[in-house]
């Protein structure tokens, strides 16, 4: 059979799954080695496509969709069966729920036996048990049905909303063999995966209209609107418009942060106070308080420009839907945008301009004070003094304070620079997101990380040292969960929930690797090492000690966590 196999008139499933991939313009694959799919991973980069390895699945799944938010093409991660295809569900889960497209390719165990679950090797029906958290989940049962297969997830992750797609291999699809001339023409070259979704003429007429007759505008970037790339058109439209704008936080460097219609120092008052609001690429979920009061105006109007009509009305009435694709749309409205259509009240400017400036004046008092030990504003101040000057440096971002800080600390310049938790608000995706940005586009990428955050997946720093990735992760040590003052109520020996290390030396772990490690404990020492390492070029990691007293409990969304009455009275 081996013989067979290699002859140049037969193939097996594993050339197949690399064939299509290649024939599809998809050159890199993300993931974990192991049975059954040790063999693909070699023949993919045998064949020329990128194999970057990981320590966990869930950072693969990551990086696979953070890439393919990036170059709206999917991102491959590559898995085992049963625990590791676990393992990445959650990354496959947040591609789904965050908009990324992302395929993720599993291996799997004989059907016969797991049907009838008579205790195969990591026996699971994947295929079901990924459905509720994808956008499709495909099983190939013959080898002739590869190509067809990988068409299908191709087209689910990337046509309409984007999102995570699993496709599962079992084994003996991969090795079974056919006839090469029969192979071949089994692959299938995807056209159009993402066909252009025009919006109806009277809902663009109806839009403008509701905007026209708004004394109060306010424009809302989503990262749907990031993911578009119709950066110059959504750039003319809010300029010709005047209307000012807020940008979600995978959103910001659409516009620059300093532009004078940004609205984001100002955020709360400009929600609080439009009577006419425009979505585009944006949810009224969480992130945005479902659009209700008290956070905004009950009164207010809504535009909504969305590629799902079922995202239409989910928290607010939607007065004026624009059903599309974000780019169809927002050129429409420009085609049929008419010199001085639409005309903001010059009150409504000048009341943000002073709100911002306020608020402005204070974060710079923040950004200027220099306690010691650091605290988050001081630390970000630094940071932000270092990148003020490289927009093509990527963010990733995630942890509670240092998230939410960070948000309004750091100014972005760029689209589609700043990378973060996002709608989820899940934890763990630092090291993913830092390592599919900096192979998808060969820029740094500087990751700053809540120290609880950065455990989820911190053995990642062995990849990016083995790959000599241009990443730094800066670590932002308060010694805890929230803060590092938390205390064991019992009285006990062992620390309070959200205690970790106080002393912990997160720099020695890079070098370990042979990266270069860092600990900085004041501003000005903080600045010259992301200054020195961003120069470097290599892998390094910076231990920012902060106040362990820094920091508020669940960050800026403590009202979504319960306080006990013990909490309370300790």
């Amino acid at each position: 059979m081996a013989n067979e196999t290699n002859s140049p008139s037969m193939t097996n499933g594993f050339h197949l799954v690399v064939d299509a991939l290649k024939l599809n313009g998809l050159d890199t694959i993300y993931g974990v080695a192991g049975i059954p799919v040790t063999d693909l991973a070699r023949l993919a980069q045998a064949k020329g496509i990128r194999y970057i390895g990981f320590q966990h699945e869930q950072s693969a799944g990551n990086a696979a969709a953070i890439a393919g938010y990036l170059t709206q093409k999917p991102g491959i991660c590559l898995t085992v069966s049963a625990p590791g295809f676990l393992n990445a569900m959650v990354a496959l889960a947040n591609a789904t729920t965050n908009g990324f497209p992302m395929i993720q390719i599993s291996g799997s165990s004989d059907r016969a036996i797991v049907d009838l679950q008579q205790g195969d090797y990591e026996e699971l029906d994947q295929m079901n048990a990924a459905k509720p958290y994808a956008r499709a989940a495909y099983r190939v049962n013959r080898p002739e049905d590869i190509g067809i297969g990988l068409a299908r997830a191709i087209r689910a992750a990337v046509s309409g909303r984007p999102g995570g797609v699993y496709l599962d291999l079992p084994a003996s699809v991969l090795g079974a063999t056919l006839d090469a001339e029969t192979g071949a023409r089994s692959l299938v070259r995807v056209v159009d995966p993402t066909p252009r979704q025009l919006p109806a003429p009277e809902s663009v007429r109806r839009a403008l209209e509701v905007l026209a007759k708004a004394e109060r505008p306010l424009i809302i970037l989503g990262k749907g609107a990031a993911y578009a790339q119709a950066d110059a058109d959504i750039r003319a439209f809010v300029e010709e418009t005047g209307i000012p704008f807020l940008p979600m936080s995978m959103a910001k460097g659409l516009l620059p942060d300093d532009h004078p219609q940004s609205t984001a120092a100002a955020r709360s008052y400009a929600l609080a106070q439009a009577d006419v609001v425009m979505l585009i690429g944006a949810r009224l979920n969480w992130l945005l308080g479902h659009g209700k009061s008290p956070q905004w105006s009950p009164t207010a109007q809504f535009v909504q420009l969305d590629i799902a009509p079922t995202e239409m009305d989910s928290n607010r009435a939607i007065a004026a839907p624009v059903v599309g694709d974000i780019a169809s749309s927002v050129s429409a409205l420009r085609a049929m945008l008419t010199p001085g259509q639409i005309r903001p009240r010059s009150a409504w400017r000048d009341e943000l301009a002073q709100r911002k400036q306020h608020n402005i004046e204070r974060m710079a008092t923040h950004l200027a004070a220099n306690p010691d030990p650091m605290d988050f504003y001081s630390a970000l101040g630094a940071i932000k003094g270092v990148l003020a000057d490289q927009p093509e440096v990527y963010l990733v971002n995630e942890g509670a304070n240092t998230l939410d800080i960070a948000r309004n600390v750091i100014d972005m310049r760029m689209p589609r620079k700043r990378l973060d938790s996002g709608t989820w608000g899940v934890m763990g995706i630092g090291m993913g997101y830092a390592i599919g940005a900096a192979v998808a586009s060969g820029k740094p990428v500087v990751a700053i990380e809540g120290d609880s955050a950065f455990g989820f997946n911190g053995m990642e720093i062995e990849t990016i040292c083995r790959y000599h990735l241009p990443i730094v992760t800066v670590v932002f040590n308060n010694g805890g969960i929230y803060r590092g003052d938390d205390v064991n109520r019992s009285g006990g020996a062992d620390p309070g929930p959200t205690v970790l290390m106080k002393q912990a030396r997160y720099e020695m772990l890079i070098e370990a690797f042979g990266g270069v490690g860092y600990c900085a404990v004041d501003p000005h020492g903080l600045a010259k090492a992301l200054t020195d390492a961003l120069a470097s070029g290599k892998p390094a990691l910076l231990n920012c000690a902060i106040d362990p007293t820094a920091g508020t409990e669940s960050g800026h969304i403590g009202n979504l966590n319960p306080q006990s009455s013990v909490a309370q009275k300790n």
